[in-house]
């Protein structure tokens, strides 16, 4: 039963979740060297938060370093897929996090979470996916007196609230953590490319070598994605609609061409574009007997379940997160993880190390939003510069990789145009 102190599947799992939350702080430098500035200096002192975001031993680092600056804060999964429950116990009952998230839950109580996470009337939020956005902006517009300022974690959530910003509707600001250099760059290719292989690898356990690969969508998910399956030997194919990324994807060496042409040769399907129905019933119809489809788009509208359900005379579970559907052909078509995160859905997510950059610029921007709100208009804003370059210099400093730095003279040269050919 969802209550005020959270939510979790058994908190006898607490003990378990301690040491998953402290085998990944170990690969987090950045988001421990915040966790200690903000100790000292409670920049987020008596401030509510509501953080809807895949509750993973990831999160729970970026959960301490927030609680230990002094906010007041409520975490909710941003999938019903993808909580780790021994963390979820772990953050309620060892660090008195209110947590609501049960890895597996109904949509009615991933919207019983969402809800009892907002009650304490946040003044900033933090989303991954704009949930507990679209949650305040539809039904609980009374909480918006109170909210000062967001950020975002994910792609598909900064399309969201930049439509919402066009619209006019969006209420206060927010900044599209996604965006920074240190997310996208780094967390979207180097975190999704792997953790979805994962994923796939764990739930599966077959062998990419010598597999048609294909990756619909080639953004820096998508990039990531393709990367690690040619890396393991399998012949990708790239699917998209935006003629620069298709550009792209030729140049990198990876087959182009539409998902028409693509389904009758795909063993595996990969979706990566944040939009609904990439897969839908004409590849299914084309496609070989024994597909497999994953997704790793934030929301499970990539592939068209309903669609292949109707198409199907049946459907039976072959393995945890694998779930074979009998088309009325004879064929079969296996989909990952019931179409959401396989990343997180049949694995851990991506690894600690990379979502240090992307939490650290989650703390950072939150801190920025605190100090800096009255004087930001009710829009959608990119990480400050500073901040993305901060997160990189430390980064660097914690793998011991040391860089140049300009000389007086160079400064002098890039911030001229007097001088030019001599």
């Amino acid at each position: 039963m969802t209550n005020a102190q959270g939510d979790v599947k058994n908190t006898a799992l607490a003990r378990e979740g301690v040491a998953r939350i402290e085998w990944a702080g170990r690969e987090m430098p950045v988001i421990n060297g915040i966790r200690e500035r903000f100790r000292k200096e409670q920049p987020l002192k008596g401030i509510r938060m509501t953080a809807c975001l895949h509750v993973t031993s990831e999160t729970a680092n970026l959960m301490l370093a927030l609680k230990d600056g002094g906010a007041d804060i409520r975490l909710t999964a941003s999938n019903p897929l993808s909580t780790q429950d021994e963390v979820a116990a772990a953050l309620l009952v060892e660090y008195g996090i209110p947590t609501f998230a049960i890895k597996g839950e109904s949509t009615a109580t991933y919207n019983q979470h969402l809800t009892a996470s907002v009650e304490h009337r946040p003044q900033i939020t933090m989303d991954d996916g704009a949930d507990v956005v679209a949650l305040i902006h539809k039904t609980r517009r009374d909480l918006l007196t109170d909210i000062v300022g967001g950020t975002e974690e994910t792609t598909t959530g900064v399309i969201r609230l930049k439509a919402l910003a066009a619209s006019g509707q969006l209420a206060y600001p927010i900044i599209a953590v996604n965006e920074a250099n240190t997310k996208h760059f780094f967390d979207n290719r180097y975190g999704t490319g792997q953790s979805t292989l994962d994923g796939i690898t764990r739930a599966t356990n077959i062998l990419l070598a010598g597999k048609n690969f294909v990756v619909c969508g080639y953004g820096w998910c998508g990039k990531g994605v393709a990367s690690r399956a040619r890396g393991m030997g399998a012949q990708v194919i790239v699917t998209e609609v935006d003629p620069l990324r298709a550009l792209e994807a030729v140049m990198d060496g990876f087959q182009v061409m539409p998902i028409a042409q693509a389904a009758p040769l795909g063993d595996i399907f990969v979706t990566v574009t944040g939009d609904v129905n990439v897969l839908d019933r004409p590849s299914f119809n084309t496609m070989k007997s024994g597909a497999v489809l994953a997704n790793s788009g934030h929301f499970d509208a990539e592939i068209n379940l309903k669609a292949l359900t109707e198409m199907s005379e049946s459907k039976k579970d072959l393995r945890p997160f694998v779930e074979e559907y009998h088309l009325a052909d004879g064929r079969t078509i296996v989909v990952l993880a019931e179409g959401r995160l396989v990343n997180l859905g049949a694995a851990e997510g991506h690894p600690a190390s990379v979502m240090d950059m992307s939490f650290a610029n989650q703390a950072l921007c939150a801190e920025y939003m605190v100090q800096n709100h009255a004087s930001l208009e009710k829009a959608v804003y990119d990480v400050p510069k500073f901040i993305d370059d901060e997160i990189a210099r430390l980064k660097l400093e914690a793998m011991g990789v040391k860089i140049d730095t300009l000389t007086a003279e160079q400064e002098h040269y890039l911030n001229s145009w007097e001088l030019g050919t001599e």
